[in-house]
């Protein structure tokens, strides 16, 4: 565990728009397809621009989608630095391309495809690096999972009560991830930030997510954060 004050430091938000959204199935990027009159990243850029520990922000891009994502910043009041970065052929080397294009001390990695992410998860993870070299937003699973081989079959089971299907927001210390990224690199195993650090045996912070915050992969989950987000729109107006 480390001590710090999470408050003295300098936080960069990272929201990935790279993604080649082969499964999307649609031709264009799913982090553009429109979701109640403004397109899906949008709603996660406004999250880390509206939170109050996120310094500056990053948008990992395709080259292809730099012109127009940079029309609809020019269209909005931005009220922190935000840089567009080229993403990389992979993931992994897309948060990499960010991360060398930060000098903050933590980062906080975000899906740009999970539109209904909460200001909660991102303030929890930063305030939990008081403590812990990385956090992660994560929900427990509601089935059992089956562990199997290459044969299909079944060779352990994970107990429910333990187990947990990891989202973003993920916040790390930057230093540590860019050198466990250079270390890793060439590991093709490696589907998210937090593995780097399960392999060096760092203990990283589980942060409590909820079932809305679902990452639009294919046309049924975007049907999916539509009925969400006009629930949340439901129960914002009825608080008010």
């Amino acid at each position: 565990m480390v001590d710090i004050h999470v408050y003295n430091m300098i936080v960069t938000g990272i929201i990935l728009l790279a993604g080649n959204s082969t499964r999307y199935n649609k031709g264009y990027n799913k982090n553009l397809e429109i979701l109640d009159n403004q397109p899906v990243f949008m709603y996660s850029l406004k999250a880390f621009l509206n939170n109050k520990l996120i310094n500056d922000i990053i948008l990992v891009v395709r080259y292809e989608d730099k012109k127009e994502i940079e029309s609809y910043l020019n269209n909005i009041t931005l009220n922190k630095k935000v840089n567009l970065i080229i993403g990389g052929l992979s993931r992994m080397e897309s948060v990499y391309n960010g991360i060398i294009n930060s000098t903050s001390d933590l980062v906080v990695i975000h899906d740009g495809a999970r539109p209904l992410i909460k200001d909660s998860y991102i303030t929890k993870g930063i305030e939990s690096m008081n403590k812990y070299l990385g956090a992660v937003t994560s929900v427990k699973v509601k089935d059992t999972i089956k562990i199997t081989n290459n044969y299909g079959e079944i060779v352990s089971s994970t107990n429910r009560d333990y187990t947990y299907i990891g989202q973003t927001p993920q916040t790390f210390n930057r230093q540590l991830l860019l050198e466990l990224h250079q270390k890793y690199k060439n590991n093709l195993d490696i589907t998210d930030d937090s593995m780097l650090f399960e392999k060096e045996g760092y203990k990283i912070k589980i942060i409590e997510g909820d079932y809305t915050n679902i990452k639009i992969t294919t046309e049924e989950d975007l049907e999916l954060a539509k009925i969400f987000l006009k629930n949340c729109k439901i129960i914002n107006n009825h608080v008010k």
